[in-house]
């Protein structure tokens, strides 16, 4: 399962030009969920997504506090090109994610367990299998992605073994479950970034 999690200014979420749900300061969270995802997989990201330190303090100080800490709000919205491969030829491969039928029940059971460990009015959806117009403010930016399985990163710049033109054998280094990563998150004064996106997520 994962999740790109950024930290908003405010957001919003539109299908056929009427706005179906917004937030103010929070969490804007696209979710994408695998073929071979379980409620082991959601559990990891649903505590992770609430506890993940982005915002500052009551002093402050950056990387303090948590969505729950400022009595912030989450907007969630069904991704289902997360899981897209995009390895081979220029057409995206959407086989890894899970099929429509499936991923709307896994997914109205994240959303469940959000609220449930989070407030039930502090848990914001868009429309799933419907054509979004997703409207943010990104705070800094700030941009996390998150998955919840393990996986291997290869460092481009290592040099690939003799007689072998496979980068995987150069020594990946292994990343643990339910890792994030800032995408831009700097360590300046915050600024804020405006964007509009367009979300299909008609198949999951």
């Amino acid at each position: 399962m994962r999740a790109v999690v950024q930290r908003v200014l405010s957001a919003s979420v539109a299908v056929d030009n009427e706005t179906i749900s917004q937030i103010s300061r929070g969490l804007m969270v696209l979710v994408g969920i695998g073929i071979d995802d379980t409620t082991a997989d959601m559990d990891i990201l649903v505590k992770k997504i609430l506890t993940l330190r982005v915002f500052d303090d009551a002093n402050g100080n950056m990387w303090k506090s948590s969505v729950k800490d400022i009595a912030g709000e989450v907007l969630c919205v069904s991704q289902f090109t997360l899981f897209a491969n995009t390895s081979k030829g220029n057409k995206p491969d959407f086989h890894k994610a899970m099929g429509s039928a499936q991923s709307r029940d896994m997914y109205a059971t994240f959303l469940q367990k959000m609220k449930d460990q989070y407030s039930q009015d502090k848990i914001q959806d868009g429309k799933f299998g419907a054509m979004m117009n997703v409207s943010l403010t990104n705070e800094g930016p700030v941009t996390f992605t998150l998955d919840s399985r393990k996986y291997e990163y290869v460092d481009l710049a290592t040099p690939v073994r003799s007689g072998t033109s496979n980068p995987k054998a150069a020594a990946p280094q292994k990343r643990p479950s339910g890792t994030v990563g800032p995408t831009n998150a700097e360590s300046g004064p915050d600024t804020s970034a405006s964007a509009t996106e367009q979300t299909p997520t008609t198949l999951s």
